[in-house]
């Protein structure tokens, strides 16, 4: 492993902060540093996880203008995403961002163009690429288990007039946001959205559809995939539908099929030929990371969870040592990052075409592929 280190300041400090001690266990950093609005929050944390405190800022402002911080991994509200990613990358720093990349298709254009020009690593910290249930439904596609891919199906439904989240989020059209239900489908197909036709369905209440200008209360997209026969369908709901949590997808192949449990813990499915059916619980995927970090896969490791999407499966599914480890190497190996700006800006541009065509009675709609 490469001896060199960098250093990476983390911007939003919600669920943001439980990447703290897992980036302090990676070989290859040097310094963790912290920016957040609120100084208490700020003496709590650098007490907690002894944080130098010349790396802890109330300011974000002030965060790209450091020499010393090589890396920038953005964890805040969905609005500034944008904005801080392009003042990162401009500023010749490395950026992770979580999902989605931008809230509009020029924002993800001018990402795109401003990771080209800065030649540092951009990587979209999607969870739903590392859950280990996606992690399983690949390996089956990428060694041939499922035989030819014949259709995929994913889904996000959440209740998000719960207690704790932002806002802003009131309303928040659903697919605007899509690509937990979206990404796996594209990546397990290893391609990119080309066109979208998306419906809206049932209604929000008034006060809810009047935030965004977005009646819907829930949306359904199919997507056609570039070089592939296969279509994705999609579903996103966030308010006024009355269901569990679920963050999922299914795949349908020849030789064997996936589907998501029906309610959590219940065991996900394998077909395998006429009607026979298993369920089985699927591995754990700290054998794909390296030693230092494997261990935060486990759901004693969550500090504080906030809300259910980061509760379930231990931190997004176990995916945030991946996401780590994925950045890290990246930057180490100069090389761009398995969720780079242009497979990025695909992923958020298709739930954000997606909305587009529901608003326009389910036009066809082409989502850009930023090639």
């Amino acid at each position: 492993m490469s001896q060199k280190q960098i250093t990476v300041v983390i911007v939003g400090l919600g669920f943001g902060k439980e990447f703290i001690p897992i980036y302090q266990a990676h070989p290859n950093i040097k310094k963790v540093g912290i920016c957040t609005r609120n100084p208490k929050t700020i003496d709590e944390l650098a007490t907690k996880f002894n944080l130098d405190r010349d790396l802890c800022f109330t300011n974000f402002d002030d965060v790209p203008k450091r020499d010393d911080v090589d890396a920038i991994h953005i964890v805040t509200p969905v609005p500034d995403h944008a904005r801080m990613t392009l003042a990162s990358l401009n500023a010749n720093k490395h950026t992770a961002c979580t999902i989605p990349m931008a809230m509009t298709k020029e924002d993800c254009a001018a990402i795109v163009d401003a990771k080209r020009k800065s030649g540092k690593v951009y990587m979209m910290m999607e969870t739903a690429l590392y859950t280990r249930e996606f992690l399983y439904g690949l390996k089956l596609a990428e060694t041939g288990q499922l035989g030819k891919i014949q259709m995929v199906r994913g889904s996000h439904i959440q209740d998000m007039s719960m207690p704790g989240w932002d806002e802003y989020w009131k309303g928040f059209p659903p697919m605007l946001n899509g690509t937990h239900a979206i990404s796996p489908l594209l990546r397990i197909n290893n391609t990119k959205a080309e066109t979208v036709v998306c419906h809206g369905s049932g209604r929000l209440s008034e006060d809810l559809a009047s935030r965004h200008g977005s009646p819907f209360a829930m949306e359904t997209a199919t997507f056609t995939l570039k070089n592939s026969d296969v279509i994705a369908e999609a579903t996103r709901s966030l308010f006024d539908v009355v269901r569990q949590y679920r963050e999922s997808y299914d795949v349908y192949g020849t030789k064997m099929s996936f589907e998501w449990e029906q309610l959590e813990d219940e065991s996900h499915v394998i077909f395998d030929g006429g009607e026979n059916a298993r369920r089985i619980d699927v591995p754990d995927t700290d054998e794909l990371l390296i030693e230092p970090i494997k261990h935060f896969t486990k759901r004693q490791t969550i500090d504080d969870p906030n809300h259910v999407s980061f509760l379930q499966g231990a931190g997004h599914g176990g995916s945030h040592p991946h996401l780590v480890q994925e950045f890290v190497a990246a930057i180490i190996e100069g090389r761009d990052s398995a969720v780079d700006a242009a497979i990025a800006a695909n992923y958020t541009c298709a739930g954000i075409c997606a909305h587009e065509s529901a608003m326009k009675g389910g036009e066809r709609i082409q989502v850009p592929t930023f090639d």
